[in-house]
């Protein structure tokens, strides 16, 4: 069950690693593209802007669920430098707080992007406001997948290359 459950979400993470970085490229593009029209033709973009932000808030959730998968949001490292009895029961708190937080995300998530379901984004009228707010119960339920990851396939190679 264990190595069912980490093989599928392997694969999860590949492919949202995947997906942040050609959304950071888009993001790079759009970027690209907005400084043109506004500096070099002298014409800025409508529309340019406001999908960076778009695209910026889904890379960034898309983000956070492989910082939870490798341990690698911040954390008190002191606290896991303790010796070995305390550091499982530790690492479980630290679960559970995780899991609790993300899921408090997606519950607001889903309830605001349900309620702005029927506005428009301003500059791209023909998407939908809660195509940037569903964002958050996404990523939060991928981060949920990459906790429980992280809590039954430990990494945390971050403390060992601190100086």
């Amino acid at each position: 069950m264990k190595t069912c459950f980490l093989a599928i979400e392997r694969r999860l993470t590949s492919i949202i690693i995947v997906l942040a970085c050609i959304l950071l490229g888009i993001a790079s593009i759009l970027g690209l593209y907005q400084v043109l029209t506004r500096f070099i033709f002298g014409q800025p973009s409508t529309w340019s802007e406001i999908g960076i932000r778009l695209v910026i808030i889904w890379m960034v959730m898309f983000g956070v669920v492989v910082a939870f998968r490798e341990g690698a949001q911040v954390s008190v490292d002191l606290m896991y430098r303790l010796s070995g009895r305390f550091q499982r029961p530790l690492h479980f708190l630290i679960t559970v707080i995780s899991v609790l937080f993300l899921g408090v995300i997606i519950w607001y998530g889903i309830d605001i992007a349900w309620r702005v379901r029927f506005q428009e984004i301003a500059g791209l009228e023909f998407l939908p406001m809660s195509i940037g707010y569903a964002a958050l119960p996404t990523g939060g339920t991928f981060a949920i997948l990459g906790v429980i990851a992280n809590f039954l396939d430990p990494r945390h190679s971050e403390l060992d290359t601190q100086q």
